[in-house]
């Protein structure tokens, strides 16, 4: 039996548990205040929100906001070719696809749902603020969690897309930070 075909039943499996939560969430989009607030989260979260902190960073850290900066457009380059691997290979349906119930809140950027890779960026950059520039990844943690949240309730992701995003992202960005921030700094 083929790896696709066993990640295949198992995210069956976990399909149907996650489900009802999935729909859940999603029916809070019938609000349109809500609709719009995620809508402009995931659109934000697109990447739009992360190029302007970055590109803000040296300014906002004159020390070493140029090289870490860099790195996390580096380690944003690397979240993004990981997360689209895993969507090839893995190959999970997004919950609107799998269940009619759950409405569509916006256009996906692909087509496949495990990991989110909004998640997965978002948490990335937040543990990388998190290590290097505590005072802003204050300021930036609602909007990680928002985007993370945005992701089932629009009904693109299942919860567990997030969590393996969240996962994966928090761990690169943290490998990130230990093993090239130092060459990075020095190298400033």
């Amino acid at each position: 039996m083929s790896s696709i075909s066993k990640a295949s039943r198992l995210f069956d499996r976990i399909d149907q548990r996650e489900y009802l939560f999935c729909q859940a969430l999603n029916r809070t989009v019938r609000f349109r205040p809500v609709l719009a607030y995620f809508r402009t989260v995931s659109r934000l979260g697109d990447g739009w929100f992360w190029y302007v902190l970055i590109l803000s960073i040296p300014v906002l850290a004159p020390g070493n906001g140029a090289a870490l900066a860099l790195l996390m457009a580096l380690t944003g380059l690397t979240c993004t070719l990981t997360y689209k691997g895993l969507k090839r290979w893995l190959i999970r349906e997004r919950p609107f696809i799998s269940f009619p119930a759950i409405n569509c809140g916006t256009p996906p950027l692909d087509r496949y749902s495990f990991p989110s890779g909004h998640t997965l960026h978002a948490v990335c950059f937040q543990v990388m603020l998190a290590c290097t520039l505590p005072a802003l990844a204050w300021w930036v943690l609602p909007f990680t969690l928002s985007v993370a949240a945005s992701r089932v309730v629009l009904g693109l992701h299942y919860p567990s897309d997030v969590v393996a995003g969240a996962l994966i992202g928090g761990s690169l960005g943290l490998l990130s930070v230990r093993m090239l921030a130092p060459a990075l700094t020095v190298a400033a």
